[in-house]
């Protein structure tokens, strides 16, 4: 046998071996993404639904909340409606709660809009997060306001 020969022999028997081996072993399981947190606020269209004043015990009932939204997204921006205008900005979860908003657009809208309360309200939250029932409160400094929000669904990317 000459040497080319033989070197294409051994060339063949390796890559026979390598292909057995291979076969013996199972394909990898792929690792599927985590669960969200069911803590987790982020990535859900939340509607505001009302706000309590804890010093007078008055509740304000919001008329249409798919009108009032916020979603919170994995990277500390935020997104929303705030009746005929559109908002969005940042949050943090660290040493508290707080929200800043940012780009806000400035529509009138009608009479009765609760849009000025829901962006000042917003802007003064201190505490926050699921209240257990799967809404999610948010608070001003000392719980003085209270916001109340409940799960719209998936937020669309």
């Amino acid at each position: 046998m000459n040497k080319r020969t033989s070197t294409i022999l051994l060339l063949t028997v390796l890559s026979l071996v390598l292909l057995v081996s291979a076969a013996c072993f199972p394909p990898a399981t792929p690792v599927p993404p985590p669960a969200a947190s069911p803590n987790s606020i982020t990535n859900i269209n939340w509607q505001w639904t009302n706000v309590s004043n804890k010093t007078t015990g008055e509740t304000t009932a919001v008329p249409n909340p798919q009108d009032y939204t916020i979603v919170f997204r994995d990277d500390g921006t935020l997104s929303g409606m705030a009746d005929c205008n559109s908002f969005s900005g940042t949050y943090s979860q660290e040493a508290g709660f707080s929200i800043t908003i940012g780009a806000t657009t400035m529509m009138a809208c009608p009479d009765g809009s609760l849009n000025s309360m829901y962006l000042q309200l917003l802007g003064e939250v201190a505490a926050g997060g699921p209240d257990g029932a799967g809404n999610l409160a948010l608070e001003t400094a000392g719980g003085e306001q209270r916001m109340l929000f409940v799960n719209g669904g998936p937020a669309i990317e």
